[in-house]
């Protein structure tokens, strides 16, 4: 369980008490969650497993410490490299900014809901996050979670080329998050944080925080404009979700006019993109040219 993202609860929240009681008030109140959590005398299994990870992060001073140091979230860093190396080692070919979008858009309703203009550094700041509407946290997490995926996707290697942020209309908003080509086909990425485990009917994502949202139709919607305008054929289409919020690394959503669907936890994503998705044909060398090739030429992002 993730603590500090902007649609998670701190730690001390889990635990029922605030950020700056000692450490014995911080102990009481563990013990005290522990028994109103116990499924033994009723309480619920999740979070029970809940207030154990929170005491994970707190439970001696010198974990705590280290926890506040690391309260505040991540400032917009540098964009995802396009060709070249870190290192020796070849990296993914990529092109656009992954969550760039969304990081300006939760800068503009955050600015909105203060009602005066922000430091890039209040934005950022942990209090300032946790005390925004859903909506503008869900912007700012769903950036992260694209940023995370696309550092992912990045150490794929020299076999495979991305495009983030790429443009599915008039409307930004409408964009799929990453495009990745590789030996196993060509997939669209969607990635999303709802900030609680996601289930699935009838091969679409539901939950409290998916809320009516329909993000599985969505991007396979998206999909289709960008093979439309391309000329390209998608192999499959994959949800990317943080990894609290999946019981199960891959869950495979079936198949939608020919193209394979799965919901991934984030840390499954390498694995699934170099080995794709069961069922799916690998492309060859020359029809793999010919994707790239259409895709460099017609793929718009939203930022180089």
């Amino acid at each position: 369980m993730s603590f500090e993202g902007p649609l998670s609860a701190s730690a001390y929240e889990v635990l029922g008490v605030a950020a700056t009681v000692d450490d014995e008030a911080l102990r009481r109140a563990y013990r005290v969650r522990l028994r109103q959590t116990h499924p033994d005398t009723g309480g619920d299994a999740s979070e029970f497993i809940r207030v154990q990870h929170a005491w994970e992060h707190v439970g001696t001073p010198e974990d705590r410490a280290a926890y506040d140091r690391g309260r505040e979230l991540p400032e917009w860093g540098a964009p995802p490299a396009s060709a070249g190396r870190t290192g020796t080692r070849p990296r993914t070919t990529s092109y656009g900014r992954a969550g760039a979008w969304r990081r300006l858009r939760y800068l503009q309703l955050l600015t909105e809901h203060l009602g005066r203009p922000v430091t890039a550094g209040e934005a950022y700041d942990g209090a300032t996050v946790r005390s925004a509407p859903w909506e503008v946290r869900r912007m700012l997490a769903s950036a992260l979670a694209e940023e995370s995926a696309a550092a992912a996707i990045g150490q794929l290697g020299i076999g495979f080329t991305a495009w983030h942020d790429v443009v599915c209309g008039a409307d930004a908003a409408r964009k799929l998050d990453h495009a990745v080509l590789g030996p196993t086909g060509l997939y669209g990425l969607m990635s999303e944080d709802f900030g609680e485990p996601v289930r699935f009917r009838q091969g679409e994502a539901i939950g409290n925080g998916v809320g009516e949202s329909t993000p599985v139709a969505d991007l396979l919607s998206r999909i289709r404009t960008i093979a439309r305008t391309a000329r390209v054929r998608f192999a499959g289409a994959i949800l990317i979700l943080p990894d609290d919020d999946l019981v199960e690394p891959v869950n495979a959503l079936g198949s939608v006019r020919g193209l394979a669907v799965a919901a991934v936890r984030r840390s499954a994503l390498q694995t699934v993109l170099r080995g794709g998705i069961p069922g799916v044909r690998p492309l060859g060398v020359t029809e793999a040219f010919d994707v790239r090739t259409r895709m460099t030429q017609a793929a718009r992002v939203l930022l180089p």
